[in-house]
């Protein structure tokens, strides 16, 4: 089953729809869209486990240029 999140992001002023451009583009973003409120962007990321999860953020989503910040919120089947 795959692990599933939102990453919340806030980005340098001006710099949202570049990142929500260049964040969709990346193997493992389901979504991006700029949005309104204390976050800019918000990604819905999957990935085969918590790990590869985590990898995708880190070292990919967050090397993003323009990002200052994420959130990261797992999906839970409860």
């Amino acid at each position: 089953m795959l692990v599933q999140a939102y990453v919340l992001i806030q980005t340098e002023v001006g710099q949202s729809s570049q990142v929500a451009d260049e964040i969709r583009s990346l193997s493992g973003v389901t979504m991006a869209e700029d949005v309104t409120g204390p976050y800019d962007v918000i990604a819905r990321v999957e990935a085969p486990s918590m790990d590869a999860l985590g990898q995708l953020v880190i070292a990919r989503i967050q090397d993003v240029k323009g990002i200052t910040r994420t959130l990261t919120c797992t999906v839970v089947h409860l």
